[in-house]
């Protein structure tokens, strides 16, 4: 392994001591040290020095694991990926290891054909592979052998004696192996880790970027321990095994310090533990977290203001904690007070005051927020506004001068508005105190070490997708072991950042839908959640199929429910009749509803009575109210301020297109554009309404 090193020129200077008696995986890991490579680079090395390919386990056949026994396998670490009648290929960390491909070829009849993975993976494939059993006691050897790694479990927090009542709880394997399961999840940037039962095996899975992924099998009688060893040292009660328990830890790996949050829940005569991974150590700044540069130039602004309530919203991981620390790294600056109100305190900030709720001893979001207000505070935290009481008391702070960071359970930006009716509060008070609202999703992003690029045609998915979204993908997800196989490694935001202006406050305080407050919102500048996403789709950082599971088909379902309702309804203004005939005809052969008014008055008329259209067009030059008074009108009503605009103008000038979209317009088109140039502005307008 050092001369391999050595060519590959990854060590420089550096001569590692490998006995010639180590073991493979002893090799691999001094030289994997000395070099800092991963072992999906030092697997690619070793394959090109002895000119054969890297082993890919997501393709191994099955029918080839009854050609091997499993302690052959295991002893001689190799792993079988497909056979033949004349040929058995394997994986192996190995290819010098002649004694095994003598006794392959005596022992199956076929030749053996080797491809190079590192110790560590063949490891966990043949873990994977055959009986739980059997791998929780490989794990547990793997354990002994690294129990002096820096990578060891400690427990910080010391638990009391009185809290250990069972001693097979105490035994060593059970605490080295639920010892394993904390460091796996750690090393693997797992954010939870949940512990499931079955009705003879259970369940080891990791929530990495989001998405579910299983670890390891465990006979019952293991996992059980497991979770009684969890509850000691979270200082539950493992004797109760009838009632929903939460707690709390402090353990250390390596040089890093981690809280984990427990919680058991009983299951069918068994337990469910889920355990919530905090890196206490951590600290993130909004520029850390990728933020698209508009939305964060937008969550600034609504920072800027000294009172008021900024809500941040989305549903549970989805970064909500992350980006409010991240905006109270921004603000304190020492120059204010700013103080929190959390349940639980997930990660500690120095210079400010934090605020650990406690049902139990009477101290509620609402109590704790009413006593903060006597401590003169600048900038308040509140880690979640569930109820009316707390609402109400965020309210009357934004509106004695706090600015109030919270969070509320919405789907977007625009619901934290009837979320906030939802809690008691009233329109007029929160059109004064509401600054503004984020909601956000992560995505995953694709893996570096194994994304490629789009070339050439895309598969029918890819097109389907593309057809549906109308942007093409540029990379596409495959999968190696640096990302467990998935494809994506590491998440961004995806954001849309609603600011108040005076359209959207008048909006609200006249009780309008969800619907108005959002084309609303997105004409004072909100960029909708699913147009960030296909941006980072653009930049080759994440893919379509990953915008899809996360965000859903928006624009596809918005699209299916205006077919349900009928076609898009458009108001044509114009005083000449040739021009409304020759508009009427045009959009009705492309499916469009259209109705016409000679000048402004008579659109007004309309509107009043039935503004439910969407899109108006209107001439600029009209007898009575022309265009760009007509325009000021749609905008400066509450009922209409929302809908879309099309001006047709007879000239072309940079002046009076800037004077135009200034005033409100969405768009223009000239009197002399074709007919295809015409109907394609409609259609981009009206799309744009739907998103």
């Amino acid at each position: 392994m050092v001369r391999i090193a050595q060519r590959a020129d990854l060590l420089g200077d550096k001569r590692p001591d490998v006995p010639p008696d180590a073991s493979p995986e002893d090799a691999w890991r001094t030289v994997a040290r000395a070099t800092g490579a991963s072992e999906t680079k030092l697997s690619q090395v070793v394959a090109d020095f002895f000119r054969m390919t890297v082993a890919d386990f997501s393709t191994a056949d099955p029918t080839a694991f009854l050609l091997v026994p499993e302690d052959f396998a295991r002893k001689h670490r190799i792993f079988p990926l497909s056979g033949s009648d004349r040929q058995l290929v394997l994986a192996t960390s190995d290819p010098t290891d002649m004694e095994a491909e003598r006794l392959i070829g005596f022992t199956t009849g076929r030749k053996a054909v080797f491809q190079v993975a590192s110790p560590r993976a063949i490891q966990a494939a043949l873990d994977a592979r055959f009986s739980p059993e059997k791998a929780v006691e490989n794990l547990l050897g793997n354990l002994e052998l690294e129990a002096e790694d820096e990578d060891a479990v400690k427990l910080v927090e010391a638990m009391g004696p009185e809290a250990i009542t069972e001693g097979d709880v105490q035994a060593t394997p059970v605490v080295k192996l639920t010892n394993l399961i904390i460091r796996d999840a750690i090393s693997q940037g797992a954010s939870d880790i949940h512990i499931e039962p079955g009705r003879r095996i259970g369940t080891v899975r990791y929530r990495v970027d989001g998405v579910l992924r299983k670890h390891m099998d465990l006979p019952m009688s293991a996992l059980n321990r497991v979770i009684s060893r969890v509850k000691i040292l979270s200082k539950l009660d493992i004797t109760d095994r009838l009632r929903p328990q939460d707690g709390k830890a402090r353990v250390q790996v390596g040089n890093s310090a981690y809280d984990l949050r427990v919680s058991t829940l009983p299951a069918g005569g068994a337990e469910k533990c889920v355990i919530r991974v905090l890196d206490s150590s951590s600290s993130v700044t909004l520029e850390d977290l990728n933020v698209p540069e508009l939305e964060l130039g937008r969550f600034r602004q609504l920072l800027s203001f000294r009172e008021g309530i900024v809500l941040v919203t989305g549903p549970t991981g989805s970064g909500k904690t992350s980006t409010l620390y991240g905006a109270l790294r921004e603000l304190a600056d020492g120059k204010v007070n700013i103080m929190t109100v959390e349940d639980p305190i997930e990660y500690e900030l120095s210079s400010i005051t934090q605020t650990q709720v406690e049902t139990k001893q009477g101290l509620t979001f609402a109590s704790a927020l009413r006593s903060i207000l006597r401590q003169d505070p600048d900038v308040i935290l509140v880690g979640e506004i569930r109820d009316r009481e707390t609402a109400e008391t965020a309210a009357q702070a934004a509106m004695t001068g706090h600015l109030v960071l919270a969070t509320v359970h919405a789907n977007d930006a625009v619901s934290a508005i009837p979320r906030l009716v939802d809690l008691g509060l009233q329109y007029s008070i929160i059109a004064s105190t509401l600054r503004g609202a984020l909601a956000q999703r992560l995505i995953r992003k694709v893996c570096n070490n194994c994304a490629e690029p789009v070339q050439g045609e895309l598969t029918p998915d890819e097109e389907g997708l593309a057809k549906r979204h109308g942007v093409e993908p540029t990379v596409r997800a495959v999968g190696c072991p640096e990302c467990g196989f998935s494809g994506y490694r590491g998440r961004l935001p995806v954001m849309e950042v609603m600011t108040l202006g005076p359209r959207l406050t008048a909006g609200i305080e006249a009780r309008k839908g969800t619907v108005t407050l959002n084309k609303l919102a997105q004409q004072g500048g909100m960029r909708p959640m699913h147009a960030v996403g296909l941006d980072w789709v653009r930049e080759g950082a994440t893919t379509l199929v990953e915008i899809e599971r996360v965000l859903g088909q928006t624009l596809d379902e918005l699209e299916k429910d205006g077919d349900e309702k009928g076609p898009p309804r458009i108001l044509l203004v114009d005083d000449d009749e040739g021009a409304r005939v020759m508009m009427k005809t045009l959009l009705e052969n492309e499916g469009f509803e259209t109705h016409e008014a000679e000048d402004g008055h008579e659109a007004m008329d309309i509107l009043k009575l039935d503004p439910d259209f969407s899109l108006v067009i209107l001439d600029l030059a009209m007898p009575a109210m022309d265009g760009r008074e007509l325009l000021n009108t749609i905008r400066g009503s509450v009922d209409t301020a929302a809908l879309p605009v099309l001006i047709r103008t007879g000239s072309e000038t940079a002046s009076e297109e800037t004077e135009l979209l200034e005033a409100g317009a969405d768009d223009f088109v000239t009197k002399s554009a074709g007919a295809a140039r015409f109907v394609a502005r409609v259609k981009a307008i009206i799309r744009r309404s739907l998103l």
